[in-house]
């Protein structure tokens, strides 16, 4: 008697945990979303810079590309006229965009997390969190500096950036490190975030002298100072006009590039599934099904309806792909 008690029990536990969960649901919707599209594919794979179709071909911001990625080969992103992909034991791929048949190979022997090109340079992370760069033309290897290993990681993985003579490593445990490509030194270590996992930078940004980062834990901006705040982030937008962050609390939140707070709206319970921001508006996917309209100074706002499945969400400039379906926004 005492086990079949435990079990209903157990089962009346494990009902009224599901049962209290709480969605988005808008108070006015102001009509469904009519702006509906189709790939030729479904989506079976995303990263911070692209996604990938089911019969090979690229997706990127700008859209469908005629790009179809080799077998074997995890796509990573474009930089310096090259499409960059990788195997999952360290060859990477350098494919000409203008001539397909322009390849270069780089043996590795190691994961491979980010990589940009740049010139006559090649910046690659690898998932160990270690930082390397060679030279594309005789593959030598002229600078190597060790991170810290990190145990889970978020797939959105930032590839290195260029600023002239720069490189700027975003690495996989919070940190933004510098060198400078021409005397191989590090000039500089600076900390977005301590979190033990999935702490890795997730956006990184600069735009006249300003530099924006951010985890899924902290924000961070360096101008004449280093600024940081906390915020539990899902998607960061940074333009010269501001930033605009959306978190996992259901805010929407308005920033100066000093991360002083501008404005912040909060719809309840809503899960955000990507952002986009065009001229004069912000829009928000949400998971239960909505595209939420915004003013960029969040004070005007509409809500539409629309049918989505579960599945791979891609975000490009004018539009939320997820799985097969496009919802453009403009």
């Amino acid at each position: 008697m005492k086990v079949y008690f435990s079990i209903f029990l157990l089962s009346l536990l494990i009902f009224s945990g599901c049962s209290s969960k709480e969605y988005f649901t808008p108070e006015v919707v102001k009509d469904d979303w009519d702006k509906q599209e189709f790939l030729d594919e479904t989506i079976i794979r995303t990263t911070a810079d692209g996604a990938v179709l089911e019969n090979g071909q690229i997706l990127t911001k700008e859209g469908v590309q005629e790009y179809f990625l080799p077998e074997g080969y995890s796509y990573i992103g474009q930089s310096d006229g090259w499409i960059v992909a990788s195997k999952v034991d360290g060859e990477l791929l350098l494919q000409s965009i203008n001539d397909k048949s322009t390849e270069i190979k780089l043996d590795l022997k190691k994961t491979i997390a980010g990589v940009t090109v740049k010139d006559d340079h090649v910046a690659v992370l690898f998932a160990t969190n270690e930082m390397a760069l060679y030279t594309l033309s005789t593959k030598e290897l002229i600078f190597k500096e060790s991170g810290n290993a990190p145990l889970a990681v978020d797939t959105r993985i930032v590839n290195p950036f260029f600023l002239n003579e720069l490189v700027l490593y975003l690495t996989l445990d919070g940190k933004i490190v510098i060198i400078n490509s021409d005397t191989k030194q590090v000039l500089r270590s600076m900390l977005v975030s301590s979190e033990e996992n999935f702490n890795n930078i997730i956006y990184f940004n600069v735009i006249d002298n300003v530099m924006v980062a951010a985890t899924g834990y902290r924000l961070f901006s360096l101008s004449e100072k280093e600024r940081r705040e906390k915020y539990e982030m899902r998607d960061v937008i940074f333009s010269d006009e501001g930033i605009w962050i959306t978190t996992k609390e259901g805010e929407v939140v308005a920033l100066t590039p000093s991360l002083q707070l501008k404005a912040k709206r909060k719809y309840p319970f809503a899960h955000f599934l990507g952002m986009i921001m065009t001229e004069d508006k912000l829009y928000l996917l949400e998971r239960q099904g909505y595209i939420i309209e915004l003013s960029k100074d969040l004070a005007e706002s509409n809500v539409y309806e629309l049918n989505i499945d579960d599945g791979y969400v891609y975000v490009g400039e004018k539009a939320f792909y997820v799985n097969d379906v496009i919802y453009p926004v403009e």
